[in-house]
């Protein structure tokens, strides 16, 4: 099994793969001009601005949504694995990917929020709805659909779930071993699997809302305390800051393992983590009440930021500053470096568990395991969130009797046997799905940019309305040559008679006029 998933694996994440998720971010990172630097100030006031309402959540709850996706046990066992595999220059490969990423996250958010659907009393939106009504092509969103209901609901929540077994076992020890018909497992790792089972059922059966108000609540509070340990770690072994920055800078370009294996290995992972380009953002972004949709795509942008250059930059640091890591060669049982034991796996939180462990003795091991567990935990709410999404648009069509219990019911059992299961085989998985849902999503939006460039054309617009001082900001999307956003269309007609009398209407016109062409 590992070795079909392996081979699959190796077709999917080739170079082509990896030049793609770059070149789009460069592309985009080129035709916005790079907003995710000129408008970094704006990203941060959107985050706090803006209500929720009976069909939307506030922006602040869909960056809490869509950071519950991204900030997960990628930041603490794929981060580890970047640099077990590719060296401590995997690291900058992380950054540049982040940095470029920004772009192509306010892009498909944008999007998301543009080609938006009220359904059933709630908003909906992604990539699918898109590719449908930008791009024209509906088999291209129902395999993108198909794709992501199966890597949410079935690959990748078993990746989060085995973060969490294994950081349990390293820290409380395996317990008796229970022979199943699933093989050996050990009994910690059982109690674990079930009690992630049992509160993410209670939250998963509470809707939208109940996940909004938990990840909220949970996601900035772990976030912050997981990112002042890393800095008294940090701080406690400064003097060796210098050498750990040299050493990512150095062996990015003429790495210990092969400069193809650190990019490889950063690109894989920071895609991974932050999500940028995968396609999983949208959905969030599309669930926010706001009054433009550009706003939304820079709150996005920013959540890019947050995930990689904030928390995984901590976790890297605080591997890479106390040598806690092994870094694997070609062979199997050769290592460039080996600081660990050799049996400890890469694709595990065991590295961060000991560089906490060594400077912090005591703290190291529990503290991880509940980092984990709420890292993982909000992520899986997240693809519980996305695959249901993505059901519902394929119900636009079809009546599918029954489904949204067995997808709540197929998530929960792969949580369950990711959490038992050994790293490599739920890894493996992840980034079958993880790299399906990439290439999907990446070639859909530079075809629709080539169609019409909707992303591009909202975000002149709304730096236009910004330039022109506008107090109630709209987005009129029939005027700037954007078909198929049908819901601001509505809303565009709705808001029109009240809200042109208060803006500078002709000043504005010229604006826009300007600025679009």
């Amino acid at each position: 099994m590992q070795s079909i998933i392996d081979s699959i694996n190796g077709i999917i994440w080739s170079p082509a793969l990896i030049y793609l998720c770059l070149g789009a971010g460069l592309f985009y990172s080129i035709l916005t001009r790079f907003v995710q630097v000129r408008l970094f100030g704006e990203m941060w006031r959107l985050l706090f601005s803006g209500n929720s309402s009976d069909k939307g959540i506030s922006s602040f709850q869909a960056l809490a949504v869509s950071l519950s996706g991204r900030v997960g046990t990628g930041n603490i066992a794929g981060v580890a694995a970047a640099i077990g595999f590719g060296g401590p220059g995997a690291v900058f490969w992380m950054w540049v990917v982040a940095f470029l990423g920004a772009a192509t996250a306010y892009t498909e958010s944008a999007l998301g929020q543009i080609y938006k659907e009220e359904h059933e009393g709630q908003y909906r939106g992604g990539p699918a709805f898109y590719f449908e009504k930008a791009m024209g092509q509906k088999w291209f969103a129902w395999i993108f659909a198909i794709a992501t209901i199966i890597a949410c609901g079935v690959m990748l929540p078993g990746v989060q779930s085995n973060g969490i077994g294994n950081a349990a076992e390293l820290a409380f020890g395996t317990g008796d071993i229970i022979s199943t018909t699933m093989g050996d497992l050990s009994l910690t790792k059982i109690m674990t699997a079930i009690s992630i089972v049992l509160v993410l059922s209670f939250i998963i059966f509470g809707g939208v809302k109940r996940i909004a108000s938990f990840t909220q609540v949970v996601v900035p509070f772990m976030a912050l305390t997981y990112i002042v340990i890393a800095c008294s770690v940090i701080a406690l072994n400064l003097d060796a800051l210098p050498g750990v920055i040299s050493a990512i800078f150095t062996d990015a370009f003429t790495p210990m393992a092969g400069m193809g294996a650190a990019i490889g290995w950063g690109v894989k992972r920071g895609v991974y983590s932050n999500e940028a380009g995968q396609g999983t953002g949208p959905h969030a972004a599309a669930a926010a009440e706001v009054d433009h949709p550009a706003q939304q795509g820079l709150v996005q942008s920013f959540s890019v930021y947050i995930d990689t250059l904030f928390v995984c930059s901590a976790t890297a640091f605080m591997i890479l500053i106390t040598g806690a890591y092994n870094v694997h060669g070609a062979g199997e049982g050769i290592f460039l470096v080996q600081n660990l034991a050799s049996e400890i796996a890469a694709n595990s939180p065991a590295y961060t568990q000991t560089a906490v462990e060594q400077v912090l003795p005591g703290v190291g091991k529990p503290f991880i395991v509940l980092a984990l567990f709420f890292f993982s935990f909000t992520t899986i709410l997240a693809y519980y969130y996305i695959a249901e999404t993505n059901l519902a648009y394929l119900k636009r069509t079809l009546k599918l009797p029954g489904f949204d219990f067995l997808l709540k019911f197929t998530l929960l059992a792969a949580t369950f046997y990711g959490t038992v299961k050994t790293a490599n085989l739920a890894w493996g998985l992840g980034d079958i799905g993880v790299g399906l849902m990439a290439w999907l999503n990446i070639i859909g939006i530079l075809i629709i940019f080539f169609i019409s460039k909707p992303a591009v054309k909202a975000l002149k617009d709304y730096e236009a309305q910004r330039k022109a001082g506008v107090k109630e900001y709209t987005f009129n999307p029939e005027k700037l040559g954007i078909k198929g956003a049908d819901f601001w269309v509505k809303r565009y007609a709705k808001q029109s008679g009240k809200s042109q009398a208060k803006q500078p209407e002709k000043e504005l016109e010229k604006e826009l006029e300007k600025e679009i062409a």
